[in-house]
């Protein structure tokens, strides 16, 4: 058995069995007092992936399970997609976009101590190692940049220790280490972010605002106080390479800074910036990533909100692109919801297969970037549950206003559509119209 089949046996016996973790499990009782979560467990469990949050009142869809002193918190979710894009550099594609987590966490006297993974098939599902985005761009597929499609995340999304201590009633120290992680850098990062759970596609700003989301070598030191809470990465700046089956250790060149502020349990709000060398395979550009974000959750009416800038300098072109981004998803009733995104952004590197066609682009116009704006909106309809899984049953559009140099290349009015499976694990409820 070569290596790739029993990383690839490993990774889908972890995700089948997240997936279909069931929520009453039944185990030997430990003696009385060990399960009770203290203070730093309660903390660490709270975390959506790496050291990001979303608002503390958001339902997070989880297992949780006991074992031997353990608190564990199972998680996953997978889209079954079908895309379809009109215009000249449109394309259609089935794909299956896909992530599973376990998280063991107990505590260790007033402190506690979480370990976590999390992984994902998509090296598998997405085929051709992309899926159809228009607009969008970032990382490679066999040596050339990818235009116009996004990335697979990589079968190791997170492998993590993280600790975290009282240091008195108001303050809590965490430290957080991963091989593959998260850094403290952007919005929690769309897979995971409450306000986008019911879109499959990756957003257009995906790498100005959260794609430390999966990054190596990170290292993150935390205080909070009341409802403020400040970090310091430090990690591998560079993105993750073709090879999806992985870890790409390398020495921690790059930093960033977080502030995140929790005024109430339905608001968060971030602001973030951050220093990467030489982070995309065909750039020699160090980057200079600055983030702000404000969300929103009330459980009552089903509702979050995200609206989230994020702006990206590069080191030698000495310029800077931004993206703009504002997400909601609405409970209409118990089993159907709406979901709605904006993007804008300022697209640089659309034409990199061919450099002498964006050297004339450049001369011809006087612009690196172009604005190119997407409106999506879509719909979700919940099925009955099975178990511990909650399938669902969804589509969405999305329509394109872009700057005009760019319709000779994408067409006048471009448009994508997506009809997609999900199945979320999430503890067993009774079905109510």
């Amino acid at each position: 058995m070569t290596m790739t089949t029993l990383h690839s046996a490993l990774l889908v016996l972890a995700f089948t069995t997240a997936l279909f973790a069931q929520h009453d499990h039944h185990h030997q009782q430990p003696p009385p007092g060990t399960y009770a979560p203290n203070k730093s467990t309660s903390y660490l469990l709270s975390f959506s992936s790496g050291t990001s949050l979303n608002p503390a009142s958001w339902p997070m869809p989880m297992v949780m399970t006991k074992a031997a002193g353990w608190h564990l918190m199972w998680m996953g979710q997978a889209f079954l997609v079908s895309t379809q894009q009109s215009g000249s550099r449109g394309s259609d594609k089935l794909y299956s976009a896909n992530w599973g987590m376990l998280a063991a966490a107990r505590n260790i006297g007033k402190g506690s101590l979480m370990l976590r993974g999390m992984v994902s098939l998509d090296p598998v599902t997405v085929r051709g190692k992309r899926y159809p985005l228009l607009f969008q761009t970032g990382e490679t597929a066999d040596g050339a940049p990818i235009v116009d499609g996004q990335h697979p995340h990589d079968a190791i999304m997170e492998l993590s220790i993280h600790y975290a201590r009282p240091l008195s009633i108001h303050s809590v120290l965490n430290v957080y280490y991963a091989p593959a992680g998260d850094a403290a850098l952007g919005p929690v990062a769309f897979p995971h972010r409450a306000s986008a759970m019911e879109l499959p596609q990756a957003t257009l700003g995906h790498h100005w605002q959260d794609a430390t989301h999966i990054t190596n070598n990170v290292l993150t030191l935390g205080l909070t106080y009341r409802t403020v809470r400040f970090e310091a990465s430090s990690f591998r700046g560079k993105e993750p390479n073709e090879n999806r089956w992985n870890i790409d250790m390398g020495g921690m060149d790059s930093w960033s800074g977080r502030l995140t502020w929790q005024p109430s349990p339905n608001w968060l709000a971030q602001v973030s910036a951050g220093h990467l060398r030489r982070p995309e395979t065909f750039h020699l550009d160090n980057v200079l990533r600055t983030t702000a974000s404000l969300h929103y959750t009330t459980p009552a009416a089903g509702w979050s909100t995200s609206v989230i800038w994020s702006r990206n300098r590069k080191s030698i072109g000495r310029y800077a692109t931004n993206s703009f981004l504002a997400e909601t998803v609405r409970t209409l009733t118990r089993n159907n919801l709406i979901t709605a995104r904006y993007e804008w952004s300022q697209r640089d590197e659309l034409f990199e297969y061919d450099h002498n066609l964006a050297h004339e682009l450049l001369l011809r116009t006087g612009k690196r970037a172009f604005d190119v704006n997407a409106f999506t909106i879509g719909y979700t309809r919940q099925l009955r549950p099975a178990g511990a899984v909650r399938p669902a049953a969804g589509m969405n559009f999305t329509a394109y206003a872009f700057a005009g140099p760019l319709k000779p290349f994408y067409g006048a009015r471009p448009t994508s559509v997506s009809l997609f499976l999900r199945f979320r694990l999430h503890p067993g409820e009774e079905n109510h119209n």
